[in-house]
């Protein structure tokens, strides 16, 4: 028996190994039972990204809802995005989304996502809920559940997800804007689930990875600027692309370069977007982010009279606040990539962010490097990194548990002043550099998390880290 526990955002396991067709009935079974406590007439959205198996794993999860009797909305279009998963699971009413995906993780991996009726990820109370009542075996015939009785019976139904979410778009965005605007334009599919969408919202733009690639290249499609630095090239000797953005496997997460070919992070783009939302769209509401984000955030939130709110690492805290009418919030973000707002759903979407920062540009005739100087001009000139270490679970744990003992004062020539921990190990030198240490919850990673004001000591301060911790 594997025992199956959800992480951060979702299950997740390496296939063939603990992801098989059994364990993800056995999830399915416990999904289809918590929705029959909770619904009267349950329905569930259910798709998967480019990764291997993904179809074969779709079947699987819906020969059992549609065995419990709950009706399965599905496309036949082949891959989708999380966002479009989630943006269908609203629009289409149903009780929950499943989308089977491992986002960023290395391409071994598969997964199991959960979403909300709002069109977000379902609360870590509601999938504890989920969880606690996964059974031991699968003891459910899949063979003899019949996928097109299912169809004649009417419990399931294929819907056009991709088209739903380009509806969407199109109904927010001034795409012709960015069509023929000055601007070049490139993306990096990363051989992920966005690829086709937005060959169709930008067909003259430069692509690239944008083909069917389930191993991904043999790398983890996570959009950072060490698995991009091909992107990178492209646009620092092309000369005609002013702003690259690249997705992650499932097409929430975002990365972004500069016309230079320099990754501008996810505290940049949350800046970016406060700034654009807040001074020339004349949106109000509060920010919410994630533990390890910038504080800077804090800084131009106070600059424009907005509220601040800082939540534990994982997009499910953030979400679970958007999701409430009675909080209207207008942005909410996290270090790893994922940034959600207002004017979408309470869910992370690359594509909607790189859209958003792409008609900034447009709208208002200055480069992405313009606009950022104006970002520094309120919370001044700064840069970030992040380091994962890949060492053992035993010598993970022996830092986390001296961590927890405090026995950390000094990394290099850096004192600490003060440490906070909502989740991790934040330990700030001065207004101006931090380092922050956390396990991931889903791989056998250390990750490490530097500011400074130059990239150059960012990596002082983290190889001052790994020094000190050893690892």
């Amino acid at each position: 028996m594997t025992k199956i526990k959800f992480g951060t955002d979702g299950w997740r396991a390496i296939i063939a190994k603990e992801y098989t067709v059994d364990n993800v009935a056995r999830v399915s079974r416990a999904t289809a039972e918590w929705l029959l406590q909770n619904f009267k007439k349950p329905s569930v959205v259910i798709g998967h990204d480019c990764r291997f198996g993904g179809a074969m794993f779709v079947e699987t999860a819906i020969k059992i809802f549609v065995h419990k009797g709950i009706k399965v909305y599905t496309t036949d279009k082949g891959f989708v995005s999380t966002p479009m998963i989630s943006l269908a699971t609203r629009e289409l009413e149903a009780s929950l989304g499943v989308v089977i995906t491992a986002s960023h993780n290395p391409p071994n991996y598969n997964g199991y996502k959960l979403k909300g009726y709002f069109g977000g990820p379902l609360s870590p109370k509601e999938v504890d809920e989920i969880e606690t009542i996964i059974t031991n075996t699968n003891e459910i015939n899949l063979d003899i559940i019949s996928i097109d009785q299912a169809k004649e019976d009417g419990l399931l139904v294929y819907r056009d997800f991709e088209q739903i979410y380009i509806d969407q778009v199109q109904r927010v965005f001034d795409l012709d804007l960015i069509k023929n605007s000055d601007f070049g334009w490139a993306y990096d599919a990363m051989y992920g689930a966005g690829q086709n969408v937005m060959k169709r919202l930008l067909p003259s733009i430069k692509f690239l990875h944008c083909d069917d690639n389930p191993s991904f290249r043999g790398q983890a499609p996570e959009p950072i600027h060490k698995n991009l630095i091909e992107f990178s090239n492209l646009i620092s000797k092309d000369g005609t692309v002013h702003c690259g953005l690249a997705t992650d496997g499932d097409a929430d997460r975002i990365g972004l370069y500069n016309s230079t070919g320099e990754f501008v992070d996810s505290h940049h783009i949350i800046l970016l977007t406060i700034h654009y939302l807040v001074k020339y769209k004349g949106l109000k509401g509060k920010v919410v982010t994630g533990f390890s984000s910038t504080p800077r955030i804090k800084q131009m939130c106070a600059h424009y009279g907005l509220e601040h709110v800082e939540v534990p690492i994982g997009f499910k805290y953030i979400s679970g606040l958007m999701a409430d009418p009675d909080q209207d919030v207008l942005l909410g973000g996290e270090e790893s990539g994922g940034i959600a707002l207002k004017t979408h759903i309470p869910e992370r979407d690359g594509i909607w962010m790189g859209l958003t920062v792409w008609e900034f540009m447009a709208k208002t005739g200055k480069s992405l490097e313009e606009l950022i100087e104006e970002v520094y001009a309120i919370v001044g000139p700064f840069a970030f990194e992040r380091n994962d270490l890949h060492i053992t679970d035993d010598l993970k744990g022996k830092i986390i548990e001296k961590c927890k003992n405090k026995a950390f004062n000094m990394f290099g020539k850096y004192q600490v002043e003060r440490i906070e921990t909502m989740d991790g190990f934040k330990y700030f030198f001065d207004e101006n550099r931090w380092l922050m240490i956390r396990p991931s919850g889903t791989e056998p990673v250390l990750r490490t998390y530097a500011e400074a004001p130059t990239l150059e000591e960012v990596r002082v301060i983290l190889e001052s880290c790994k020094l000190t911790i050893g690892a």
